[in-house]
Formats: structure tokens, sequence, C-alpha cells
């Protein structure tokens, strides 16, 4: 894998993305933000693009006269970023045009490292019908049930196509659980009891300080080729037992994993392995409440 210095993130200026640019910095890189918002705090050369079309996508990526030319790598974020925010029909077009046009300037552009932002939803949330397993891991069946969910699982597939046609290219799709910033934490305690009426997220949860270590060390991961990794918190967002609330509210589920404590429900073992990733952040440790500056 070629060395990386110049890094164009999408959606540099949501949540994710400004941990992702704030750490790619701290590391030493040098990050070009896309978006269609401008950010809080700019840090870095920042250039206004719609996506969904790709006069736009490959212009910002080269990125027009700002003077940051010889993109590296992409980090592709922006998207509609969840369920129920805008109408399917939008969600669909502005996820899958976006991701492919992203792909597509990427590849024209000779930039072989791509790592973007799926989603834990592809592997059935709201889980209405139980899950096959747990642990759940990458070989989970893929069971959409939303429309966004659908589009990220259809962008895990263009990935492949794009990768077969390029076996130089390597693009890295991390199934974000559900993304939170540390002033966040409070709120988990005050609800908890809401949450355990609601496992659509299998009580998963990852800070964005650690969404956004994933990021750089899939960035920095040599191997090419498509592939995907599931990126969540070391633990649940409840505090009763993992195991406790498989057997209360999926009886019949089986366990192919000892659980301990509040062991996170959605494996992040294939992603310790391969990316070297692990969560520093957690929401039962006061510690991680507040957020560096």
């Amino acid at each position: 894998m070629a060395t990386i210095n110049r890094i164009a993130v999408t959606g540099g200026s949501g949540m994710a993305g400004r941990a992702c640019i704030a750490d790619l910095i701290e590391h030493g890189y040098k990050v070009l933000n896309i978006d269609t918002a401008p950010p809080r705090d700019r840090k870095c050369p920042f250039i206004s693009a719609q996506l969904t079309d790709f006069g736009q996508a490959i212009d910002a990526i080269t990125g027009v006269d700002f003077g940051a030319p010889n993109i590296d790598a992409i980090v592709h974020l922006a998207a509609v970023p969840s369920p129920r925010r805008m109408s399917n029909a939008v969600t669909f077009a502005n996820n899958i045009t976006s991701t492919y046009n992203v792909f597509e300037a990427a590849r024209r552009l000779g930039i072989k490292n791509i790592v973007w932002a799926s989603s834990t939803t592809v592997l059935g949330l709201p889980f209405d019908k139980p899950p096959a397993y747990f642990p759940l891991d990458e070989q989970h069946p893929s069971r959409p049930e939303t429309a966004y969910a659908l589009t990220k699982l259809l962008g895990e597939q263009m990935a492949e196509q794009f990768c077969r046609w390029d076996p130089h290219l390597k693009i890295f799709a991390l199934r974000f659980s559900f993304v939170n910033e540390p002033h966040r934490y409070a709120k988990f305690a005050e609800h908890e009891h809401h949450s355990l009426q609601h496992n659509r997220d299998l009580w998963g949860y990852v800070d964005v300080r650690d969404a956004a270590q994933a990021i750089r060390k899939s960035l920095e991961c040599e191997a090419k080729g498509a592939d995907v990794f599931i990126i969540a918190g070391k633990d649940t967002m409840v505090s009763i037992p993992s195991s406790e609330l498989i057997a209360n509210t999926f009886p019949s589920v089986p366990v192919n994993k000892e659980l301990k404590g509040t062991d996170t429900l959605l494996s992040i073992e294939k992603s310790r392995r391969i990316l070297g990733y692990e969560p520093q952040y957690s929401w039962h440790d006061p510690s991680s409440w507040v957020e560096a500056k």
C-alpha cells in the first residue's frame, strides 16, 4: 500500500467527520473536508460540494482551486445518516449516488485507498426478527430492514465490484454501531429503563473518538480488496449483564461465545485482529464523559 499523506474526508463537518478530521490531523495527516455544510471549527481546507453530482464530486476530490491536489486516500462519511430522517426515496437516491460517485471519482483519479461508513443496520436492525446468533459478526446474514440499511448493503456490494475491476484497490466498509459523543453519556443512565425495552441497536454504541480511531487504522491497514468490519464499543449501553439481556429478550438465540459483564453483542474481534482497533472509551467509565480539548 502506498504511503498516505493527504486525505479527503467527505461529510467532514458532521459528528463523525469532525472527530475523524481531528484524529487524522493529530496523527500528522493533511486533510481536505468536503461537505455541503461549512465546519463549526475550520481545522483544514474546506470545499462545499454536492456529491450526488459527479462533476462536483470529482472536482472537489481534486482540490478545485484550494491547493489540495494529489489526494492519497478518501474517507467517505457523507450520507443521510440514519433511517426516518428523510423519505425512503430521497435517502436511497442520496446515499447510493454519492457513494457511487466517490468510488468512481477515486477510480478515475487513481486513488487506491477508500474507507467509508457502512452501518450495523445491514445485520437486521431493529431486530423485530431475532438474529441468528450472538455475538453478531461480519458473517451474520445481511438483512436490511429499511431503505437506509439497503443503501449500506448495496454500497458494500458495489465496493466488491470496484475492487474486482482493480486488484490494487482497497475499499473498507466500517459497519458503525450507534455513534455517540461524550456529552450524551449522562443520558444513557437517565434513559436506561427505556433502553432496556428498546433492543433495536442490540444496545450497541461506539464513542465517536473510537470511530475516528477505526477510520485511521483502516486507512493505515495495508490489505487490498473490499472488506467489512463491525465497529462498536466494547460494552453495551446498559448496566445489565449481556447474558441476562439475551436470556430476557432473545431466549432462543444461541450464544457462540462466553459473554462477561456488559460485553458488546456486536463482535469486534475481526476489527481487533485485522485493524488493530481497540475501543478506548466507555460510557461506564466517567472519565470518558469528558471530551478532550
